[in-house]
């Protein structure tokens, strides 16, 4: 499962990334917000490279920005292979996404807690962030369906009486387990 969860996060995450940073290329084509170099700034703390306040590293805030989408979509194959799928397993992990951004934003200095944003920057910031966790899940859920079935978690589910697991009725004779 392991193996799996790996490329196939790597891939859907990958896809999420891509998904979310076309919307807020749209987004700021609407509004006029200027891009983000938090994630460069996140990036030059974390790995001890010198910043330079007037030069805005472009190639380091797209290391950063699609490096963490790739990696944290493992996390998201990792639960489609469970049985962790669909709607709600994809808004449990645009708060993870979240979660990880303010932690590094936050660790490092270069970020606020989102408490102290402006309501419109956090609107906007959670929208794409739930893109991004919308798009890694559909992937992800629909690689490891394909590779790995229903998932440990919802044939358990299948098992126990009153559960809705979603892989359709036990066969005859099968025992139902507690």
């Amino acid at each position: 499962m392991i193996k799996r969860a790996l490329w196939q996060g790597l891939v859907a995450g990958t896809a999420g990334g891509i998904v979310m940073t076309l919307g807020e290329k749209l987004e700021q084509a609407v509004t006029g917000r200027p891009d983000s170099y938090v994630p460069a700034r996140v990036l030059q703390r974390l790995s001890g490279l010198p910043e330079h306040p007037r030069k805005q590293p472009l190639p380091l805030n797209w290391a950063m920005h699609f490096g963490q989408a790739a990696l944290l979509g493992v996390l998201r194959s990792v639960m489609a292979q469970a049985g962790l799928r669909g709607p709600v397993a994809s808004a449990k992990f645009t708060v993870v996404r979240l979660t990880n951004d303010q932690i590094l934003e936050n660790a490092t200095g270069v970020g606020a807690p989102p408490s102290t944003w402006p309501r419109e920057e956090l609107v906007v910031d959670v929208l794409h962030k739930a893109v991004y966790a919308f798009t890694t899940g559909a992937v992800a859920d629909a690689l490891a369906r394909r590779s790995a079935g229903p998932g440990p978690g919802r044939r358990h589910a299948a098992l126990r009486p009153g559960r809705r697991s979603g892989v359709g009725p036990l066969p005859r004779g099968a025992a139902h387990g507690r």
